[in-house]
Order: structure tokens, then sequence, then C-alpha cells
């Protein structure tokens, strides 16, 4: 078997046990095992890809009896096998706290039989994005994870979780019929979708027509990477949903439209000249969503808004588009994919311990669980950028790219990340003392909560107005006053799990050095690109 041969596997495995565990509906310790086994297979294939596509090179394959130019291709380099790696390793350990969780929860028998076959479906949609060679199957692994992510989202969810969901699958619904209105359109100017021969029809298109493409393009998935403007979705989708839920969505989700964006802009756009204008949206999208963190009590929505802040990050160095800062931007996708996923799962297992996830009704949980406070401490220092993580080389090198820039745009997001930084050190800073070394405040004293401020989101009326009423975590019981929040033990798959990624996290920081080293060669292949097209039109017919 060639290497190529294993492109398939992370997507034709997870939907093979996807049927395998609808098959087994009844028996929950079944799905189990095989969505474990399933994706630690996929897993090691993912290894394997990495280490042969940096080693000897871009590999692709074409599938079905069509003639190549015409066919399905897959396709793995150093970018895509980077985020198919991290990506699975996520995936499989978020699916061991989501089994801890339901094995706690005593409901490892309940009627849902569809967890397991949608979680598969949603594996396989994010491998296909990465591995996706042209278009239309982008077009296909994007509506894959979003129709798993729709189901995933409503499961035995309540009126809250319906509606918050619903928001989500429209606005999901319009990007992809954005999407696909742009698929339409590129294939009406260059004859073809497929991503290795747009990347030589479309240097000859009309320059106008080039740019509303790239524009079409860009607005598509900039909606599925909650850019500013186009992020007010998420930070009311993602907290409403179950702590595995939201901690795959947070994780992976945006990055790969995050990935879409880096791979169309520097294949079939090299030369851009929409620059300024998606550095100028990194800027906005670091600076509004931070500032959304720093007003939030709840956990999960802090959370939710530095998700929306950090893509900023991401934005900045794909709009350098110099060699440093596109390494330090894919640097940073897959530092942010890990240290997102680790939070979000340690929320959940914050609200298991302490009952709650607003800040205003914690308190004590360093005393009560030592391990939680070293779990949420390890990211959340990660997240803020503090040396010697793996989120401050990041930003170094960030920042290093814009000031050998010295536009003043790039100033300009060198600023705003130094800002971003510091905001996010305080919003994490602020969980850390009133959740973990604040006493455990009473039932009385803990209905004299703040109001949550979103600066563009919505539910402005509750900070305005002298009568207002406290306001309450939505995802959180009343406690009687004079009673503590509950404190409960965490599970061992849901430690398992959490300190997985966690420790991952910690992995990244200690091989700094040499996954900087991949991510440079990764952005030096992406900004040669002949490689790419080389590996998928090698057999092309003249």
């Amino acid at each position: 078997m060639t290497t190529a041969n294993l492109l398939p596997l992370p997507v034709v495995l997870p939907l093979l046990g996807a049927a395998l565990t609808l098959v087994a509906r009844y028996n929950r310790r079944v799905q189990a095992i095989i969505s474990i086994t399933v994706l630690t297979v996929s897993l090691a294939v993912a290894v394997a890809l990495m280490w042969h596509t940096h080693a000897e090179g871009p590999t692709a394959l074409w599938l079905g009896a069509w003639p190549e130019p015409l066919g399905i291709t897959l396709v793995a380099d150093r970018l895509s096998a980077l985020m198919l790696l991290i990506s699975s390793f996520v995936i499989l350990s978020v699916l061991v706290f989501a089994i801890g969780q339901r094995v706690a929860d005593g409901d490892e028998d309940a009627p849902l039989a569809i967890y397991f076959p949608t979680y598969l479906v949603l594996s396989a949609g994010v491998s296909n994005a990465f591995l996706a060679g042209d278009l239309f199957n982008l077009f296909v692994s994007f509506e894959m994870l979003l129709f798993a992510s729709y189901v995933l989202l409503t499961l035995g969810g309540s009126r809250q979780r319906i509606r918050a969901s619903t928001t989500y699958v429209i606005v999901s619904m319009v990007s992809s019929f954005l999407f696909l209105v742009a698929i339409a359109a590129v294939y009406a100017v260059a004859g073809t979708v497929n991503l290795a021969q747009l990347s030589l029809r479309l240097p000859h298109v009309d320059d106008r027509v080039a740019l509303a493409v790239q524009l079409s393009l860009l607005t598509a998935f900039g909606i599925k990477a909650a850019v500013f403007p186009m992020s007010a979705w998420l930070p009311d989708s993602y907290p409403s949903a179950p702590a595995p839920v939201s901690a795959v969505f947070a994780g992976l989700l945006t990055k790969v439209g995050v990935y879409a964006i880096i791979r169309t802009q520097f294949l079939l756009f090299p030369d851009s000249p929409l620059s300024n204008l998606i550095m100028g949206l990194g800027l906005m999208t670091m600076l509004v969503g931070i500032l959304g963190a720093v007003a939030q009590p709840g956990i999960k929505r802090m959370l939710s808004f530095t998700l929306v802040s950090h893509i900023g990050y991401m934005l900045f160095g794909i709009g350098l588009a110099t060699q440093l800062g596109l390494s330090s931007a894919i640097f940073y996708v897959a530092h942010h994919i890990v240290v997102q996923t680790a939070l979000f799962l340690v929320s959940g297992l914050i609200e298991r311990v302490g009952g709650a996830t607003s800040i205003h009704r914690l308190g004590g949980l360093a005393a009560a669980s030592p391990v939680l406070g070293v779990l949420f401490f390890v990211p959340a220092m990660n997240l803020a950028g503090i040396p010697p993580f793996s989120g401050f080389i990041g930003k170094v090198g960030l920042i290093q790219a814009g000031t050998q820039v010295a536009t003043p745009m790039a100033w300009l997001l060198v600023a705003g990340s130094v800002i971003t930084a510091l905001l996010t050190l305080y919003a994490v800073s602020k969980t850390w003392s009133y959740a973990f070394w604040r006493p455990r405040s009473t039932g009385e004293e803990q209905t004299r909560e703040i109001p949550a401020l979103t600066p563009y989101f919505g539910r402005l009326s509750d900070a305005i107005g002298p009568t207002m009423a406290a306001v309450r975590a939505p995802s959180s019981p009343i406690i009687p006053p004079d009673e503590p929040p509950p404190t409960r033990s965490m599970p061992p798959l849901m430690l398992a799990g959490t300190s997985a990624v966690v420790a991952f996290s910690v992995g990244l920081s200690l091989a700094a050095g040499p996954l900087f080293g991949y991510t440079d060669a990764a952005a030096a292949q992406m900004k040669g690109s002949s490689g790419y097209v080389e590996a998928v039109l090698a057999k092309e017919a003249p």
C-alpha cells in the first residue's frame, strides 16, 4: 500500500464506524468501543500522513473511475496533515470525555443511539475538509460537519438550546448558500473547481472578476470562521451546548473556516489585493471579541468571546502574506485548537464540581479540587500568551512578522495583538480569582450578581434601567439561600479526556521549536504552491 492510499481512511473509517454504531444502536458499550477504535486508527493514519508529507512532500489520490482532471481528488501536504493530526487527537479526546460524562450521569443506556454515529460523521466531515482537493468537495465537507453539528446541538435540547441552535442553523445555511454561489462563479470563469487547476487558470482571469470571486469565497469562509462582523452568532450558540459538544465545536469548526481561507488565499490568490482588508478584519475581530469577553460573568460565554477574538490573530498572519506571518498563523491555529478545546472541557468539569459556570456563583474550587485548578490554569495562561507556553511563542512570531512588514496597518495589528493579549489575561485571571480563590459564597450573596454586558450581541436591555433584576447563568439551577452550590467529584473518563488535551497543549509548548520549524516548511510550501500542483496534476493528460 502506498502512502496515497491512506488518504481516504480518515474519511471512510468514521463513516463506516457511523454505520456500525447505527447497527449497534441498542448497545452503548459496543458503540463506544467502535467509535474509539475508529478514531484511534484515524489518528494513527494522520501521524503517518504528517510524517510522509514532511519527508516526501505533498501526496494526492484521484478517486473513482473519472478522468483525472474531472474526478475527485484528496490531497495532503504539510498544512493539511498537521490540521488532520491535531483534529484527530482532539476529536478522540473529546469523545472519551463525552463517554465519561454519559456514564457519570447514569444515562449510558439512554435512547440517544444517534450520538455516536453523528459524532463520527462530524469527524469524517472535518477530515474531508482538510484533505479536499477541489471546492465542491470542500463544500460537501462543510455540509457533512454542519449537518452533524445541527444534530449534536439539539440532542436532548432545552428551549434555550433549540433557540440558540436555530440561529446557528440559519447562519450556517446562509454561509453554505454563499459558498455554493461562489463555486458556481468560479466554475463559470475558470471551467474547473479543482484547486490545483484553479491556481493555474485564475491568474489569466480578468482582475475585477478574480477580485469578485475572492471576495465571495472570503465572505463565505469568514462566516464559518466567525470573523467580525460575521461573528455575532457564535457567543449565543456555543455556550448553550453540552460541554463535549461545545468543546469540539470551539476547537475545530471555526478553524476549518480559517483553514479554507489559508488554502484559497495562498493557492488561488497569492498576490491578493485584499491583504489590508484581511488585516483590518483581524484587528476588529481581536478587539471586539475580547471586549465582549471581559464583560462576561459566565465562563462558557467568556470563552466563546475569546474564541472570536483569537481568530483575529490568525487573520493577522494571513493578511501579512509573508512566510513568517503565515508560519505563525499556522502555528497559532494548531495551538488554539488544542487550548480552546481544553478550556471548554475544563468548563464542563467546573460545572460538575461547582454546580455552575457563572463566576458569581462559584468559589473555593482551588481547595475543593486542586487538580481542576491546574487543569484550568495551564490552558488559561497559554491562551493569554504567558511565557513559556505556545500561545506566547505564536504571538511573538506574529508580532515579529508584523514589525518586519512595518506598514501602518501592520503596526496597528501589532498594537492590537498586545492589547488583546493583556485583556485575555485579565478575563481568564478574573475567572481564576473568582472561581478558584474566592471563598464559596452563600445563596443570598449569589443573588447580587452583575449583568452580562454584551458590546455587540444583543441583551443590552439587561444592562439598562435602575430596576434591573439580577442576572443568573441560564444554564445553572437556582440554589436556595444559605445553601452553597453542590460539589461533586470528577469522573475518571472526563478527567482523562481533559488531562490528555491539556497535556497535549503543554507538549506543543515543549516542542515549540520543532513545531515552528514544521510550520515554516508548511508556509514555504504554501507560498511556493508548485509542489501541491505537481502532486495533483502529475498525471494529467495534456
